[in-house]
């Protein structure tokens, strides 16, 4: 049964791909009804709570998943008569049983996806976990080794550096469901490069005015944390907290962790993070290879670029190097 107050439009994915982003900025605009919370994960859920996840701080993540339909329905009561309604929950692109549920019951819904290069998305997924005192892996490519091992043992999909950032299959079983018109597909890379070209292509697809928004907010992007001394003697600390706080409210483990995670960094600028090396890339290339080139066939767009050994590191950082 479809929520009778439910959205207009999803933007489904990808994680990591500026999805939170492109939420602030359609949220300033007047005819649009932004949900709150961003991420309401609604249509993960067959109206039964999550699973139960097992890596380091998905017990306490789950706790704001909102699985009940009322719910979801009171998320969009405050929206006004003419606004479009929409919520930003990025794993909706990558979970297949999303793909069911959303066109099941909301056939007209109209879906936006934020596609980024799938080695620098994975990046910045280890680097938002690593950064948060998470993830206990210090290396990126050790810790993208380890995908299969933890979906195993029941890590949550945030975890899935490799499968997140496999669009072409995302789209093509999305294709079985839903005709693709109701789709847009946008680039990472325009949102910070023509953040305003980018918006106003979103508005258009969604019906509403044009030119109402001049800029899109910086992502949730992460302060870079060296390996070093400081997540090894907070990061335990950190994840042991995430586990407690899988008994206490969400908000209450938020509050208590902003220290302990201040911790980690040092206060470290987000704009030093390292980028990528030619021989990091050149190793994870092969693991999306084939996937770009059916994401190419399904979309005809080109996706190319993707395929180089450069990385181009971080939202800061391309918005440094897109305004030189």
């Amino acid at each position: 049964m479809a929520p009778t107050s439910g959205p207009d439009f999803l933007i489904i994915g990808a994680p990591k791909a500026g999805t939170t982003a492109l939420h602030a900025a359609l949220a300033q605009h007047p005819q649009v009804f932004s949900s709150t919370p961003k991420e309401p994960k609604y249509w993960l859920c067959d109206d039964a709570p999550p699973p139960a996840w097992r890596g380091p701080g998905d017990a306490h993540s789950q706790q704001e998943w909102i699985w009940r339909r009322d719910d979801y329905e009171r998320v969009f009561a405050g929206a006004e008569p003419g606004q479009v309604r929409g919520e930003s929950t990025p794993f909706y692109l990558w979970s297949r049983g999303a793909h069911r549920r959303i066109t099941e019951s909301l056939p007209d819904v109209k879906l936006i996806a934020v596609v980024r290069d799938p080695i620098d998305r994975a990046y910045s997924n280890w680097m938002h976990l690593w950064s948060d005192g998470l993830e206990p892996e210090s290396d990126f490519v050790r810790a993208f080794e380890l995908q299969d091992e933890r979906v195993a043992a029941g890590w949550a999909p945030f975890w899935r550096y490799r499968e997140l950032g496999l669009y072409g299959q995302q789209f093509a079983h999305l294709y079985e469901h839903i005709d693709p018109r109701q789709t847009m597909i946008l680039r990472y890379r325009d949102v910070i490069d023509q953040p305003q070209l980018t918006v106003d292509r979103a508005c258009e697809f969604l019906g509403i005015d044009t030119g109402m928004i001049p800029e899109i907010p910086r992502d949730n992007s992460r302060s870079y944390v060296e390996p070093g001394w400081r997540p090894r003697v907070f990061g335990p600390a950190v994840r042991a907290g995430a586990r407690l706080g899988a008994f206490a409210p969400p908000q209450v483990w938020r509050r208590a962790s902003v220290p302990l995670v201040g911790l980690l960094s040092g206060r470290q600028e987000e704009a030093h993070r390292p980028h990528l090396t030619a021989e990091q890339r050149s190793a994870l290339l092969p693991a999306f290879e084939d996937d770009i080139k059916l994401l190419r066939r399904i979309t005809g767009q080109d996706f190319s670029d993707w395929l180089g050994t450069e990385s181009r590191g971080s939202f800061a950082q391309r918005r440094i190097s897109a305004r030189r």
